[in-house]
């Protein structure tokens, strides 16, 4: 298996244990979705992505209402998309991707993690080049009537670089630029999209014995805790 079958099943092991962080970060996802092209799923195609994924991850109802009715007020700021970039420990690269409607709160924030847990922030383009940008998607395996080798044929205008089968669901990763087109094409084909979202995956990764680890993992877990962060990235090997 790949990259991306490794990264994702060394994080699955933690995925539910962060439901809320989870319902929050959707919650904002709505929010820039409609402000960005209006509250009518069928015609707005990250709208759309987002309810799928509000429904994978059994967001309430009342949490998707509460959000829809948060960004149709005028008077609800815009959340900015912000990626933050530095070092951990033993010369571990983090990429964090945050959604903030105060970024002088989300960078004091992220500073201080950083320097109370021997981490440095870095400057833009520090370590983003060290990850590659990828989309994903989970299928509905009942949807696929052909086998992973063929359906992998039948997407290869796509780039598509891994596709396995998951306890979730058929799972797809391309490069970044492709969400639109496959998410176009799994709709033409009447293949039903269970989730899907976007992934920094490291080029390569740095090794550490236990006791390095569990200085890298402070710091993981201090910036993970924060609101304004949606995604942690880093180079370490699971």
């Amino acid at each position: 298996m790949g990259r991306a079958f490794e990264l994702r099943k060394g994080r699955k092991m933690k995925r539910w244990s962060a439901m809320a962080k989870t319902f929050t970060r959707i919650g904002k996802d709505i929010v820039m979705a409609i402000k960005e092209g209006g509250p009518n799923p069928e015609a707005n195609s990250r709208l759309r992505a987002v309810m799928q994924n509000a429904k994978a991850a059994n967001m309430p109802k009342d949490n998707v209402e509460r959000a829809i009715k948060k960004a149709t007020d005028k008077d609800t700021a815009d959340y900015k998309e912000v990626l933050f970039e530095g070092y951990a420990p033993h010369g571990i690269a983090i990429l964090l991707e945050t959604a903030t409607d105060n970024n002088n709160r989300t960078v004091a924030n992220i500073r201080a993690a950083f320097n109370k847990n021997d981490g440095n922030l870095g400057t833009s383009g520090s370590v983003v080049f060290m990850f590659d940008h990828v989309c994903n998607f989970t299928l509905k395996k009942e949807d696929i009537t052909t086998d992973l080798e063929e359906l992998e044929l039948e997407l290869i205008d796509f780039d598509v670089e891994e596709v396995f089968d998951d306890e979730d669901g058929i799972i797809i990763y391309a490069p970044f630029e492709q969400f639109g087109s496959l998410q176009s094409y799994f709709e033409e084909n009447n293949i039903e999209i269970l989730s899907s979202g976007f992934e920094r995956i490291p080029t390569s990764t740095v090794k550490l014995n236990d006791e390095q680890k569990a200085d890298v993992e402070k710091l993981l877990e201090k910036l993970e805790e924060d609101d304004d962060v949606n995604s942690v990235y880093h180079s370490m090997e699971n």
